[in-house]
């Protein structure tokens, strides 16, 4: 019977009353029918279990009533203290203006522009109040009526928009205001609040009992709707915002496409010299004082498309979309080699600043609208990009005008879904970490090694972007570290060291952040967990204990001990209010909105209404098929279903069994007692009877808990760190591994290569990983982190006196590098004659040249391919001229003072060819026709010199065949008897039928070696990287041999054949072909203990340099 009670007292009544009158009844039959109604009942309470440990919709009632009177609580005391001015001081109940004494106070000055910002950024808070269900407040009715009232108020200050006399409001004509403000800030406070606002007024976005609109109108041209307040709204909100938003162009008359951080609502841009905006007026620029900073981030410069497009689509002024796309994408083509995008970039000259990638502070809102402008341009047309401006000869700007214009690719929202799939397939790669619980790092942005080891506020909005993109389950793990973090602190602080698990370098505020409750909101309505609304109560419940003055309320200047800062910030009533109104009413309209509306950062709700068709030409919609997007198995494109509800219980999350995982991150199982300063945080809860606060939210109710919950083991993997002695040759035969710490022994080869000269005094960590197969990866090597793709490269030479169970040099029996040698006349000759790329016997003239229209398949000789073979000669000619291109680039860049001389260095001569190599990954077969490869192995420590004889211990194959594909029958004779290579493209028939082609032959040093099969594939492994990716667990296809090998006559060879297959498609057959000699190497690898660690290179000492 205690489960019934979760019911409430009158189930529980009724329950019991039903229970008398059933046992009254079996009384009086057989004794097998005492079981019925315990089975009717067991039956009853698990089918209503579910319901009944959800949160009653009484108390979901309550708290939503209860925000309605946080939320008023702060606009009605702004409202009476600070309006018209920005923000309200709630601890002082003065208003909160901008530093005038100061102009470089940014924390204000950016986002105060004296434009009632509070006001803007409320009303369409106001407007989803307005549709809240009837009560006995009248919530709904009165916020409509202050929502129609504060866009007066809007009205009355600053005009209706318009030239005339109706332009000039109380304080002055739109928003000609003597303010520098942040573009950022204003585009997404401002004029997203009042693009949002107009879409509530015309009833393009949802109002219960609220619709103007009559058959026939034109959203994009509504007629006068009149309000019981005797406004008679015709767009003035829209018009303010176009006003707005016009000021801000000149910040983005930059060489880059990405907005100068900041911008003079009056004057422009004087204050940035460097601008094109001055370059036709000199001396408009103003340059006196210290040099306006140019930094701004990755999230302020690509975090405008959802605001401008709309105001363009709205108003039909192009200028605003186009520029925002400009600025979003001229961060995304920023991106490093491995897809991450920074913190900070220079508008001006378009380099990062810093090296950090994170998904929090200063990238944040870029991954939000990579995917948001996905969702708000899907199904509308294409932009109209021809429009000519209505005003030629007044003041007109368009920064667009100094670029290109934009591609329709560039303009399609299938684009920006590929930029989210690759930014978060980024992120996943190298942020996302499982250790201890799921979370993300800061990590390098070239490399992906970790750069910091904390989490901050801003970033708890991805859970619920992640929720949007169709990431449920990795939402759902993520989201877990922040409702922890919050039980401890009762709010999310700044920053949080996941090292240290305490609040990181003093950044312990919060001034009423809405990202953790965001992503609640989000959670809640894709799965319906109860869990999310209990959170949502948690966070009411310590804004309202924590943060409530007489006059509104105040973020914490310090979560640990409660201090409170003199400021409610406009985001408060926009973003954090709402989103949690909207968690509580369930039924709200904008929760069953069909349509694809959107929430900006700021938590304005933005839609592009379809204009009424209308007679004429129409642009182009947008379709999949205009653009090309990279598809991905692995990306996510639709959502997923809700996840089922675990019986005997309501909540899946809560049933999870890494939920505890997140509160030992947050050693929440050791806390006795509330911290200092959150006394009265758990005293009314159902968590004070516990001996800790484990169990998180601290809201949670105990029946919401499954009874015999497990916990899986947390996921800390195995490290070890290996450190060589001073001196590896004292230790031949033994342990190379001490406790001293040698010196560095490290260069940089490329963002994703660390080459260690000398093992001496080296020290790595490695920790074990379970991927496909376990295997060890190094994450330190001399302390230096390495990213999950880095890679540390060691010559083979130095690995030979190591000898340890720990680090064992191990010969792969799977890969090999294949070398094939072209040597390149990079001097001109001395009759100039600049064509003669080619040095013994790569000469080609006309005659011969004209004479090269041969069949591809048939057989070349290696002799005959190099004078018949046109399209040979002239591949291996563009990597001649190709490699003279880049010598002379890099002398002509050198110090002018230095002469050039066509000598490249003393005692060289002009006419000596220049060794150019070409590696190749190359995989051996597997199968009973698998033969050995050739014992022939080039000497650790060998190196190829750039000019001049080369040793045959490195290439000692000299002769090649090109036999097409090798299916049309047997080949000739020689082929095999005078050739020591023969190179066969893959397909048209088996491996084995091509084998079974080449005649059989007495073993000699002079005759065939080895078979190269090149496959069509063109990342079958061409280049040396491909070896890497080897390494990485990506692997090559290996060439099945499924039956022994056979002579052309049928018969078992006597003398199997080796083979190799490299990719590289038609140019590596060519070049394979046309190659001077070629070369096997045997590749390499470490194992420790038996595990293969999978990103160290071992190799000759050519890792950095190969073609």
């Amino acid at each position: 019977m205690d489960h019934c009670s979760l019911a409430g007292d009158g189930s529980r009544l009724r329950a019991g009353s039903h229970r008398h009158q059933r046992s009254r009844m079996c009384l009086r039959t057989r004794t097998p029918h005492l079981l019925m109604p315990w089975l009717l009942l067991a039956i009853l309470t698990v089918v209503s279990w579910p319901a009944a440990a959800a949160m009653r919709s009484a108390r979901v009632g309550d708290l939503r009533r209860e925000t309605v009177d946080l939320f008023y609580h702060g606009f009605d005391n702004y409202m009476r203290v600070a309006f018209p001015e920005d923000e309200l001081r709630p601890v002082s109940c003065t208003p909160l203006t901008r530093d005038s004494k100061n102009p470089r106070n940014v924390e204000l000055n950016d986002v105060l522009g004296n434009y009632s910002l509070t006001l803007i950024d409320s009303l369409s808070t106001l407007a989803i109040l307005a549709s809240a269900p009837p009560d006995d407040r009248n919530t709904g009715p009165k916020a409509l009526r202050d929502f129609q009232d504060g866009v007066a108020a809007m009205v009355q200050q600053y005009g209706d928009g318009r030239a005339g006399p109706s332009g000039l409001g109380l304080r002055g004509r739109g928003f000609d205001v003597d303010s520098k403000v942040q573009v950022f800030e204003t585009v997404i406070r401002g004029v997203g609040g009042l693009l949002s606002a107009h879409l509530f007024a015309v009833a393009e976005l949802p109002i219960t009992g609220y619709d103007p609109r009559r058959p026939g109108d034109d959203p994009l041209n509504p007629r006068p709707i009149v309000w019981p307040n005797g406004l008679k709204y015709d767009g003035q909100l829209l018009r303010l915002a176009l006003d707005l938003a016009q000021r801000l162009l000149p910040a983005f008359y930059t060489k880059t496409g990405m907005p100068y951080p900041r911008v003079n609502l009056r004057h422009g841009i004087p204050f940035y010299s460097n601008s094109p905006l001055h370059e036709t007026s000199p001396g408009s620029a103003n340059t006196e004082g210290p040099a306006e900073i140019t930094e701004t981030c990755s999230a302020g410069a690509g975090s405008l498309v959802l605001e401008f497009t709309v105001l363009s689509r709205l108003t039909g002024d192009s200028r605003f979309e186009q520029l925002a796309k400009r600025a979003f994408w001229a961060v995304w083509y920023r991106k490093s080699q491995i897809g991450l995008i920074g913190a900070g970039v220079d508008a001006e000259h378009g380099h990062w600043i810093g090296a950090f990638s994170v998904i929090g502070a200063g990238a944040d809102s870029f991954f939000e609208y990579a995917l948001k402008s996905h969702i708000l341009l899907s199904g509308h047309e294409l932009p109209n990009r021809t429009l000519p401006h209505p005003n030629p000869q007044g003041d007109w700007m368009d920064p667009n005008t100094l670029f290109t214009p934009l591609s329709d690719v560039e303009n399609s929202p299938a684009s920006f879904l590929e930029a989210w799939h690759h930014a978060h397939a980024a992120i996943k790669r190298h942020l996302y970490t499982d250790r201890d619980h799921p979370h993300y790092e800061n990590v390098n942005l070239w490399t992906g090694s970790l750069a910091s080891n904390w989490v901050d506020s801003l970033g708890a909005y991805y859970s619920g972007l992640l929720v949007l993109a169709g990431e449920v389950d990795e939402a759902v793990e993520t989201s877990l570290l922040y409702t922890a973090i919050w039980t401890r602190y009762a709010a999310l602080p700044e920053r949080w060291s996941i090292k240290d698990k305490t609040v990181e370098g003093g950044l312990g505020w919060w001034p009423l952040r809405p990202e953790f409750i965001e992503s609640t909101y989000h959670l809640y309505r894709a799965t319906k967990d109860p869990w999310y609304l209990y959170v949502g109560e948690m966070v009411l419940r310590d804004i309202t204990r924590r943060c409530w003055t007489p006059c509104g309320w105040a973020g914490l200047q310090n979560v640990l001990d409660g201090q409170k800062s003199d400021r409610m910030e406009s985001f408060f009533l926009g973003e954090t209010a709402k989103y949690m109104y909207l968690l509580f009413d369930d039924d709200h309209p904008l929760n069953k909105f069909d349509a694809a509306y959107v929430f900006t950062t700021e938590g304005h709700p933005l839609i592009i209404p379809k204009s009424k068709p209308m007679d004429g030409p129409t642009r182009r919609r947008s379709h999949q098929t205009d653009v090309t997007v990279y598809y991905d198995d692995a990306y996510t494109n639709s959502c997923p279903a809700r996840p089922a509800t675990v019986p005997l219980t309501g909540s899946t999350t809560a049933a999870r069994k890494d939920l505890y995982h997140a509160a030992r991150m947050l050693d929440l199982h050791l806390l006795t007692s509330p911290l200092p300063g959150l006394a009265g945080g758990q005293s009314n809860s159902q968590a004070t009877a516990r001996s800790d606060f484990t169990l998180f939210p601290w809201t949670l109710p105990a029946e919401l808990m499954p009874r015999d919950g497990v916990c899986s083991k947390v996921n800390h993997p195995l490290e070890v760190s290996l450190e060589f002695a001073s001196n590896a040759q004292q230790v031949v035969g033994g342990s190379s591994f001490n406790f001293m710490l040698g010196s560095q022994n490290l260069e940089r080869l490329s963002p994703d290569r660390i080459r260690v000269s000398s093992l001496s005094g080296l020290k790595v960590t490695m920790r074990l990983e379970d991927t496909e197969e376990q295997e060890w990866r190094v994450t330190r090597v001399n302390g230096v982190p390495l990213g999950r793709d880095e890679f540390i490269v060691l010559d083979r030479a130095i690995l030979g006196d190591v000898s340890d169970p720990r680090f064992n040099l191990v010969r792969d029996p799977m890969i090999v590098k294949l070398q094939h040698l072209h040597r390149v006349q990079l001097l001109p000759n001395e009759a100039g004659d600049d064509e003669d790329m080619f040095a013994d016997g790569y000469e080609t003239d006309a005659e011969d040249s004209e004479d090269s229209g041969s069949d591809d398949e048939e057989p070349i000789p290696f002799e005959a391919a190099k004078q018949t073979n046109r399209s040979t000669a002239s591949r291996v000619t563009n990597f001649g001229s190709l490699v003279k291109s880049l010598l002379t680039r890099v002398v002509a860049s050198l110090d002018s003072q230095i002469a050039y001389s066509p000598t490249l260095r003393p005692g060289v001569s002009a006419r000596r060819p220049y060794n150019l190599v070409i590696n190749q990954t190359a995989v051996t077969p597997i199968g009973l026709g698998a033969a050995p490869l050739p014992p022939v192995n080039v000497p650790a420590g060998s190196r190829i010199p750039a000019f001049g004889p080369v040793s045959d211990a490195i290439f000692p194959w000299a002769t090649v065949y090109a036999a097409g594909d090798a299916c049309a029958g047997p080949l000739p004779e020689e082929a095999p008897r005078d050739h020591q290579v023969i190179v066969i493209r893959r397909g048209g028939c088996s491996f084995s039928a091509k084998l079974a082609s080449i005649p059989a032959h007495s073993p000699s040093p002079r005759s065939l070696q080895l078979v190269v099969m090149v496959s069509h594939e063109q990342d079958d492994g061409a280049d040396y990287r491909a070896y890497a990716m080897s390494m990485a667990g990506a692997g090559l296809v290996r060439p099945l041999l499924d039956e022994v090998q056979l002579t052309p006559g049928g018969m078992q060879r006597r003398h199997p054949i080796a083979m190799a297959m490299v990719g590289g498609g038609e140019l590596a057959y060519q070049q394979l072909a046309a190659a001077e000699r070629v070369g096997l190497m045997r590749r390499y690898y470490i194992e420790s203990q038996g595990t293969r660690v999978r990103n160290i290179i071992v190799d000759e000492g050519d890792a950095g340099d190969n073609l």
